[in-house]
């Protein structure tokens, strides 16, 4: 290593002797003092618009809301004593509940213990939890945990295959903010029916985390179910997973929340001090907007080396690309910014994808997750003086060496092990980078309507399909394609209207095509079995 990247290193590292987590941001070469000097404007209206979001200013304009998950970890700082009496109930209701769960004071439908979670949610009502499960929940969990993440039959059929009579002691955790997702409520439909197929109870083995009101929370009371937790209007599904969002899996599965909820109050002070060089998030928002050229020019590529952050590079692909994935700035400008995440984990990406990021397309800035801890008890060498974990930190070096050779950017971040209270850190850290970098490019982070626009033209395509199916049944000796496109009035959807018949028919959901498949205008379609 020169004198000059040296010196560089020990410029731009940050340390956080607390959470013993550094951050190194030497090997973005175009991290300058320069661009620095250049953007302290920008970084002073940051700071204060951080600073006006925890006092409870409206950040998120579409609905007219706060956005506090800042408040999860320091309730004092929520703006009126009425929240911060719902944070602090809602986190000791968690810990009663999982307390009373795991010493068989609550119990499933058929009087045994409870053995088993399955998590009905999606988007952060999955990510957040899923990667918390993997980096830090025992490996002998008082219950284990499995998800729906999304609205597929075969993939529901299959974990209910595998779980068998188990299901049957099974806390069933629905999660949904409205009660109307259709990912959630699907999965709760299908597995009522499992449990109706079987003879089962649902409602006292079933746990409602919602908004309180919501077509859920009714439901659920409606329906006596086993219990209830609330979800906050101020907090947005990819920053909830230390809400109950997070919280109730985690203490199912034995996590020590509070150890989470700790390591994420200690990283928000330190995130708050309004001097960039000595601020974590700060550093890193700086580092990717001097990557990317502040227009996202560059992809976000994460690697942890250790199996259980294994799942960082999803969850952040969230939170990063639905915060900055903007076609819009504040001023209404459109400017199409955001920021591609995607990624794997050491040594796996040696044989995988990081031959591309040395020799192919300089389009990226690598982030190494380095953990200085190998293992819990002691170790042993496979050659003389070297042992396995001495490997993995030692393909990490050498990666990060031979990106650099080739003019690659790469931040790393290093912990000393992964616990909750670490692994809550690195959350808070990217939150509070992805709202300074928001800032910086002049952009809402707290938004999505691109989200709320597929969720729309999901439903129109809905719409249509009732459509076809209900002219189907009214022409028994069939329709062309073509015909059928017109009665339906989509003469300009044709090709939606083709692969929704395909589907359907596939299925032998009461539609039959006739005729050669790839000349397509002489289709027949009549009401099939």
């Amino acid at each position: 290593m020169s004198q000059t990247l040296w010196q560089r290193y020990q410029d731009w590292l940050y340390y956080h002797p607390g959470l013993e987590l550094y951050l190194d941001v030497s090997r973005v070469a175009s991290l300058t003092a320069d661009l620095l000097r250049e953007l302290h404007p920008r970084f002073i209206r940051a700071f204060q618009d951080m600073a006006n979001l925890e006092a409870g200013s409206i950040a998120n304009p579409d609905e007219q809301r706060m956005v506090g998950h800042y408040w999860l970890r320091d309730p004092d700082l929520a703006p009126t004593p009425e929240i911060q009496r719902d944070i602090r109930e809602s986190v000791d209701r968690v810990e009663q509940f999982a307390q009373q769960v795991h010493q068989g004071e609550i119990r499933a439908a058929n009087g045994e213990k409870f053995t088993d979670i399955v998590s009905v949610g999606i988007g952060g009502s999955a990510l957040g939890p899923q990667f918390v499960s993997q980096a830090v929940a025992p490996v002998h969990p008082p219950l284990a945990i499995h998800f729906i993440d999304n609205t597929d039959p075969a993939g529901i059929d299959r974990l209910v295959a595998y779980l068998g009579d188990r299901l049957q002691t099974s806390l069933i955790l629905v999660t949904s903010k409205s009660g109307g997702t259709p990912e959630p409520r699907n999965g709760m439909w299908e597995l009522q029916r499992v449990f109706r197929q079987r003879d089962w109870l649902f409602a006292p083995q079933a746990v409602a985390v919602t908004m309180a009101g919501s077509h859920l929370d009714q439901t659920a009371q409606a329906e006596r179910w086993l219990a209830r937790f609330p979800m906050f209007d101020w907090v947005g599904g990819r920053t909830s997973e230390l809400a109950t969002v997070g919280l109730v899996p985690a203490a199912l599965q034995g996590i020590p929340i509070r150890e989470m909820l700790r390591g994420a109050r200690e990283m928000d002070q330190a995130t708050r001090i309004a001097d960039v060089r000595q601020n974590p998030a700060a550093l890193l928002a700086l580092a990717w907007y001097a990557a990317g050229q502040g227009q996202g020019r560059k992809d976000m590529v994460i690697l942890p080396y250790k199996d259980s952050l294994a799942l960082l590079s999803r969850y952040l692909q969230q939170l990063v690309m639905e915060s900055l994935g903007k076609e819009k700035d504040l001023d209404g400008h459109v400017v199409n910014q955001g920021i591609a995440v995607y990624g794997n984990k050491g040594s796996t990406d040696q044989h995988a994808y990081v031959q591309q990021l040395r020799e192919g397309l300089n389009n990226f800035f690598a982030t190494f997750i380095e953990v200085l801890k190998d293992r819990e008890s002691g170790d042993w060498e496979i050659e003389p003086g070297i042992t396995t974990g001495d490997y993995l930190s030692g393909f990490l070096q050498g990666t990060r060496q031979a990106l650099y050779e080739k003019g690659r950017e790469s931040i790393t971040i290093t912990i000393r092990e992964v616990t909750p209270k670490t692994v809550a850190a690195l959350i808070a850290l990217y939150e509070r980078a992805v709202g300074l970098y928001a800032s910086l490019i002049h952009v809402n982070a707290y938004h999505q309507p691109g989200v709320e626009a597929g969720k729309k033209a999901a439903g129109a395509i809905l719409q249509l399909q009732r459509q076809l199916l209900n002219t189907i049944r009214e022409y028994p000796h069939g329709l062309t394609l073509v015909e059928l496109a017109q009665h339906v009035q989509a003469d300009d959807q044709i090709e939606t209207v083709y692969q929704i018949l395909r589907h359907l028919a596939a299925n032998q959901r009461g539609v039959e095509l006739i005729g050669e498949k790839h000349k397509l205008a002489g289709l027949m379609v009549r009401p099939g079995s």
